[in-house]
């Protein structure tokens, strides 16, 4: 066990890529990490910079089970902090708030806050009030009108019992199922809410020039830190989180990030996805993740230590935070590029043109040639890609 004199931060994880910068960055403050998870081979869980790993159950099978061992851990004096990084984190962060309190600190969303965040009504509802452009979105139930271009995609970050009343205090589960319907097509929406367990929500599709991600640490509606970078590929070519970027410094962009999150009145990490209209260039905003994100490493490298700001914040010294990165900062998650390439051969949209497999593989090559930062692979510390990639081909096979 480490020593109980020690400074420690709780990082509950899977195979959650931002983990692993988490990891690194706080052992390069000082601070001694703490990887936990139900599965032993997680990739941050190997890095030479986590001091101690420890199994606890997984938030999907038993979600009280999960928020029981996370404040267990918390109860030990060197522990200081828990770093959000799945969506159930900040969900029971704030709705035990009591009860992590007495142990941790814990600089995130309340539940008034939260349940804005995860529910993607009422946050387009805060965005056009906060004179964000935000696309057209209802309830799939109420769709009366087939004719344009839309996305199916659930209401919920999270689905849980302080949502949906099917489900029970120790169930969780995320459903990332979107659906691209052409114009015209009537899907079957009884199938679909089936499907998804909950009526999810049908959105305007926006015809994008390229998408961004601007992140925040606020406090109590202050901004302490930004960032943005612009997506260059994603999970799948028609999009999802990114696995290769470039920072950026946009001032639009930078104006519709904080106008949202001051309206809000926010607290804690923020990482909001944009989609910049083809059209318009108006900076359209997709969702909010009140957690650390799978592209955290790009912001890391160009200087933008997020982990080591929120660290500063729980400990309550957040006039500490020196904040600057650098513009043109590309970093690749490799199998997450390999994620996208399978993708042009596996799926369809009816919305999104499929590009070239070779074009795509010889902009993957050059530009890992041309930009040589990797998320998760160092020369001096191995085994988390070893691991990751390992994790990747199983689910392959």
């Amino acid at each position: 066990m480490t020593d109980p004199a020690a400074e420690s931060v709780l990082i509950p994880t899977g195979f959650d890529p931002g983990s692993y910068s988490c990891v690194r960055s706080l052992a390069r403050a000082g601070v001694t990490t703490i990887v936990a998870s139900e599965h032993e081979d997680v990739p941050a869980a190997a890095s030479r910079f986590c001091d101690e790993q420890i199994w606890i159950p997984s938030a999907y099978d038993d979600l009280q089970a999960y928020k029981d061992a996370l404040l267990g851990i918390a109860a030990r004096p060197d522990v200081k902090t828990i770093i959000p990084i799945r969506p159930h984190d900040p969900y029971l962060f704030a709705r035990y708030s009591t009860e992590f309190d007495r142990y941790v600190s814990l600089p995130t969303p309340n539940t008034e806050l939260l349940r804005t965040v995860h529910d993607r009504m009422r946050l387009a509802t805060a965005a056009k009030n906060a004179g964000v452009a935000v696309p057209e979105t209802r309830l799939l139930t109420e769709v009366d009108d087939w004719s344009p271009e839309r996305l199916i995609k659930s209401r919920y970050n999270l689905l849980t019992d302080s949502y949906l009343a099917a489900c029970g205090v120790a169930e969780s589960e995320t459903v990332k199922t979107i659906i691209h319907l052409p114009p015209g097509e009537q899907p079957d929406v009884d199938a679909i809410v089936n499907e998804m367990k909950h009526v999810p929500i049908a959105q305007e599709y926006v015809r994008s020039r390229d998408e961004y991600v601007f992140g925040a640490l606020y406090e109590n509606g202050e901004p302490l830190a930004t960032f943005q970078h612009r997506q260059i590929r994603g999970d799948s070519y028609t999009g999802g989180g990114g696995v290769y970027r470039e920072t950026v410094s946009i001032p639009e962009l930078e104006t519709a990030g904080r106008k949202l999150l001051e309206s809000l009145e926010y607290h804690g990490l923020a990482c909001i996805e944009f989609m910049q209209d083809a059209e318009t260039g108006e900076f359209v905003l997709t969702e909010i993740n009140p957690r650390m994100w799978q592209s955290l490493a790009c912001a890391v490298q160009a200087g933008a230590d997020f982990p080591y700001y929120y660290w500063l914040l729980a400990r309550r010294t957040p006039e500490l935070i020196e904040h600057r990165y650098e513009v043109g900062v590309g970093s690749h998650l490799l199998y997450g590029e390999l994620g996208y390439l399978l993708s042009i051969l596996r799926e369809d949209s009816p919305l999104v043109d499929k590009p070239s497999l070779l074009g795509e593989l010889w902009a993957v090559v050059s530009s890992c040639y041309e930009m040589p930062r990797f998320d998760n692979l160092r020369i001096e510390d191995p085994l988390p890609f070893a691991r990751g990639l390992r994790h990747v081909l199983r689910k392959e096979r």
